[in-house]
C-alpha cells in the first residue's frame, strides 16, 4: 500500500535541482541493494557506478556487492553519504529515512512506484532533499548523459 497524494509527483525537484543532486552527489548507499543480478537495484547500482559514483550497498545479508563493502545498515557506514537510493517497498522506508537523517545525508531518493508522503515530509522537514517515484540511472540517462 503506498501512502500517497495526487500531487506525489510534483513535489520533485525541478529537473535543473535534479541535475545539481546528480552533479553534486558522489558516494551513493544503495539501500536493498543485493549481489542478485536480477533485481532492479543491482542494474541500477552497476550503472551509477560505471559513471563514477561510490557505490555503497546496503543489506542486511550482504558482504561484498559490486566490489563494494556491504553495509547492513546506514549508521554502519564509517564515511559521509551524498545520496541515499531507496530500493524498498513503501511500507519499509520510514526508518532507513531515519537513518539517513542521523548520518546528515544530503539527499533521499526513493526509486519508480515508491512513494510515502509521511517519511518524505520528515525528510524535507530535517533539511533533506527528496526525490521521490523516479529511477536513478533514468534521470541521469536523461539529465546528464551516459559518460
Amino acid at each position: 500500500m503506498l501512502d500517497a497524494t495526487p500531487d506525489s509527483r510534483t513535489i520533485n525537484p525541478s529537473d535543473e535541482e535534479i541535475h545539481t543532486i546528480l552533479e553534486q552527489s558522489r558516494t551513493i548507499a544503495v539501500v536493498g541493494l543485493s549481489d542478485d543480478p536480477s533485481r532492479p537495484a543491482y542494474g541500477v547500482a552497476s550503472y551509477l557506478q560505471q559513471q563514477g559514483y561510490r557505490i555503497v550497498p546496503i543489506h542486511p545479508d550482504a558482504t561484498i556487492v559490486l566490489a563494494e563493502q556491504a553495509f547492513p545498515d546506514l549508521r554502519s557506514v564509517p564515511f559521509p553519504i551524498d545520496l541515499v537510493d531507496i530500493f524498498r517497498r513503501a511500507e519499509f522506508v520510514g526508518p532507513h529515512i531515519e537513518e539517513a537523517i542521523d548520518i546528515g545525508a544530503g539527499t533521499i531518493w526513493l526509486q519508480l512506484g515508491i512513494r510515502n508522503e509521511t517519511a518524505t515530509r520528515q525528510a524535507r522537514a530535517a533539511g533533506l532533499k527528496v526525490v521521490v517515484d523516479r529511477c536513478t540511472k533514468i534521470e541521469h540517462m536523461r539529465l546528464l548523459g551516459n559518460r
